[in-house]
């Protein structure tokens, strides 16, 4: 059949998402203050900025006559579905977010969402993980998911509890050397 004539589907943009980025059915968004800010700016620059800049070119190869053949319409429109998608998908993620302040914790020695947590493992490797929200997870930079494994094992723990946790390469045991709550930038 003709593309022309096929709905693009209009389902839920969940589906598209790699597992790590999907949120357990029910939960809120738990974001910190800087990325729910990263977040809003990101969707203001796409319907402000991007979003019009794309539309005028696609406006202006339209104009040119056939359109079947015109690489700018073309790309135009698919670079509109990609960004209307990512304008959907931020729009979801931000109205069912709860921006949580790691900073409101105060001197917790207990693990929650935003505490920094520095961690030693059986073979006396140390690391040190922030939690946060996943849409901020960066595990080159040390931040985890509030939703991985190693985080789920984590919350709730205090400063020198051990943890055994299910890890990819089998079950893994933790100390906890310190926990702090500081400003996530």
């Amino acid at each position: 059949m003709n593309k022309a004539f096929v709905r693009e589907s209009e389902g839920d943009d969940e589906d598209l998402l790699e597992p790590s980025l999907k949120l357990p059915p029910g939960t809120r968004n738990y974001i910190t203050p800087a990325g729910h800010a990263r977040l809003r700016d990101e969707l203001e620059s796409l319907v402000k900025r991007e979003r019009p800049h794309v539309v005028e070119i696609v406006a202006w190869a339209a104009s040119n006559g056939d359109r079947s053949e015109n690489g700018d319409y073309i790309y135009g429109k698919r670079r509109l579905r990609e960004i209307d998608r990512r304008i959907r998908f931020l729009s979801k993620r931000l109205d069912i977010a709860e921006i949580v302040d790691p900073l409101r914790q105060g001197d917790n020695d207990q693990i929650f969402f935003g505490a920094r947590v520095t961690i030693v493992d059986q073979d006396a490797q140390e690391n040190t993980y922030t939690i946060v929200g996943v849409d901020e997870a960066e595990v080159s930079r040390g931040r985890i998911s509030w939703i991985s494994p190693l985080a789920r094992a984590l919350l709730k723990a205090r400063e020198g509890d051990s943890i055994r946790f299910q890890s990819p390469v089998g079950i893994r045991e933790l100390e906890i050397l310190e926990v702090m709550y500081l400003s996530i930038d």
